[in-house]
């Protein structure tokens, strides 16, 4: 735990000096408003791709790949639907699967919820989650850690955007939202049809249209589902 703390720690202070570092390059970060969701400012590269790459020269080593950095499609829905459905997240202890910039964390502190906490692998990621929940003035706990094998642990509402985005990833979450719908938790999920997501399992409630933020993307607009755990009767 001393190690992970740690590697929070340094995340965090390397995200302050960049946060603080005037720049205007493409390999910036700027504090924007999110195209789906503009009561939502994040800090974002410009091109995540070559902050990376300068962080890594920086660095002298490898550094987890910034998915925090961007505004993913997913995550912009499913904010964009608990600020349009105040009533889902208000009053509630909320989960945030794999938050990257805490983009769904934020709308759900924004929408009310009792307690939200943010969970990530990525140091960086706990990181960006402080730094947009100050910039928002919401507060939400982060959390580094992979919560993908327990039940989700106190919640009410389970929250997870784009976590679909290769084959691995998707066969070790979706067991794992089944698992927490099965015992009474509302699970809410924010796909932009990647492809690995197997039809059935899963219902849709409501669905965006979705500008992208997202690196290397051709599409200007996704088509973005907000989905359940399906309701077996049984």
């Amino acid at each position: 735990m001393l190690a992970g703390m740690d590697a929070v720690t340094r995340a965090a202070a390397a995200l302050r000096r960049e946060i603080h570092t005037p720049g205007t390059g493409l390999d910036r970060l700027r504090l924007v408003p999110t195209p789906l969701v503009p009561e939502v400012r994040l800090h974002v590269a410009e091109d995540a791709i070559l902050w990376w790459a300068r962080m890594e020269a920086a660095a002298g080593h490898r550094l987890p790949a910034p998915y925090w950095a961007s505004a993913w499609a997913g995550g912009q829905a499913l904010a964009r639907y608990l600020l349009d459905r105040p009533r889902v997240a208000a009053g509630r202890r909320v989960l945030d699967l794999a938050s990257g910039s805490g983009l769904v964390a934020i709308a759900a502190a924004l929408a009310g919820a009792a307690r939200v906490r943010a969970c990530d692998i990525d140091p960086y990621a706990v990181a960006a989650v402080d730094a947009n929940a100050r910039a928002n003035r919401v507060a939400v706990d982060s959390t580094e850690a992979d919560l993908l094998d327990t039940d989700g642990g106190d919640v009410d509402l389970l929250l997870a955007g784009d976590v679909f985005y290769d084959r691995p990833m998707a066969d070790r979450v979706l067991p794992f939202l089944e698992r927490v719908a099965g015992r009474g938790v509302d699970v809410l999920v924010g796909d932009p049809g990647r492809g690995h997501l197997p039809e059935g399992r899963l219902e849709t409630l409501a669905v965006y249209q979705v500008p992208s933020t997202e690196p290397a993307d051709e599409e200007p607009v996704r088509p973005v589902r907000i989905l359940r755990p399906s309701r077996r009767p049984g």
